[in-house]
């Protein structure tokens, strides 16, 4: 785990396990609706912006001041799609190694497609932590707003 500084909101919607007394940072104005992707995003990054902006919004993780990085991720997302999509359609036309390797004048060499969506994967996952986006990141997470406690079961809210 990092020692880097966690944003307030997050640490709160943390739970704040070590109760240090938390110093909210200054925070920007958090419109009612979140912000509109910018214009020159791709097709893809503008996708991934309205599929997961609302939400880190609802949690008051996307503000004005976080589209510039919010867009990186949505970017890197576009990349390592785009990545993906053309390695699997090599796939389709190579049944011996499935487009993972390719000929060149020195013999088979490592697709560079391979390298550009592993390192757009490893982008995208960088940044994603930084807002909460990945499993991990979401299990550090407590209860935020919204959350309902499952029920079905006899401890049905026990836990407040």
């Amino acid at each position: 785990m990092s020692n880097s500084p966690v944003p307030f909101e997050l640490a709160k919607l943390r739970g704040n396990p070590g109760k240090r007394r938390l110093r909210p940072e200054p925070q920007p104005t958090v419109e009612a609706e979140p912000p509109a992707p910018p214009d020159w995003l791709s097709a893809y990054a503008r996708e991934e912006w309205l599929r997961a902006g609302p939400q880190l919004h609802h949690l008051r993780l996307l503000s004005v001041l976080d589209i510039g990085p919010f867009a990186a991720y949505c970017e890197a997302y576009s990349t390592w799609r785009t990545a993906a999509e053309a390695l699997a359609r090599f796939a389709e036309r190579d049944d011996a190694t499935r487009g993972l390797l390719i000929k060149s004048s020195e013999g088979p060499k490592t697709n560079p497609l391979v390298r550009i969506a592993s390192r757009a994967a490893e982008d995208m996952v960088s940044f994603a932590s930084q807002f909460g986006l990945t499993p991990v990141a979401r299990a550090r997470i407590a209860r935020g707003p919204g959350w309902e406690p499952p029920c079905g079961s006899k401890f049905c809210g026990l836990l407040g």
